[in-house]
């Protein structure tokens, strides 16, 4: 019993001086390697509608910077397809040139990476946020196109001017459950940001 005690022992005290193995980390050959793969991923995935590709609606920065898969689920795929059939695509005809997605579908680790609200309809492919590049009709324009012509969830004049906001961020849920309500977006003198009402489009139903 006592040499089976003294074992024991020697096997624990061997565990413990064992050097702690950490897993490997990523090297920047393996990390470019996993960016191609997505991209060719990218390539290779049908456009989610006529005017907007797979990488546009999930293709960020950060999530390529940090190295974070983007990819929707299928249901969030589907509510891409909505928003951009529904809000884009008849915003498009209307404009005749590209329109530029700054951001449209965002992973939970990308959302929280940027550190965007933890109910933002971007998670759920809800959302997106347009800007004009190219000058053949403003932010400003695309906002009162779709305020007085389409239905959708929520709309909000991001920040800029009262003349012009920086970029247009606009969802769309369903027609029967769109609020069509409209927001404006400024900074605090103190920080962060704050909201005030624009009214309602339209389309809302009464």
């Amino acid at each position: 019993m006592l040499q089976l005690d003294i074992k024991e022992k020697a096997e624990r005290m061997a565990k413990k001086n064992e050097p702690i193995t950490k897993p490997p980390q990523p090297t920047l050959a393996s990390m470019e390697k996993e960016r191609l793969q997505r991209e060719n991923i990218m390539k290779k995935q049908p456009k989610i509608s006529e005017h907007v590709s797979y990488k546009e609606g999930t293709y960020s920065i950060t999530a390529d910077r940090l190295n974070l898969d983007n990819d929707p689920s299928e249901e969030h795929l589907a509510n891409m397809r909505l928003v951009s059939e529904k809000v884009f695509e008849p915003l498009r005809e209307h404009v005749g040139y590209p329109i530029k997605i700054n951001s449209f579908y965002r992973g939970p680790e990308l959302n929280k990476a940027i550190g965007g609200s933890r109910k933002s309809q971007h998670c759920h492919g809800q959302a997106m946020d347009i800007d004009d590049t190219i000058g053949w009709m403003s932010n400003a324009d695309m906002f009162n196109f779709i305020k007085d012509n389409l239905s959708f969830d929520q709309m909000i004049w991001e920040f800029g001017s009262d003349e012009n906001p920086n970029w247009v961020h606009v969802s769309y849920v369903s027609e029967e459950k769109n609020r069509c309500r409209m927001l404006k977006a400024f900074r605090c003198p103190a920080g962060g940001t704050s909201y005030s009402t624009l009214g309602y489009g339209k389309l809302k139903k009464v």
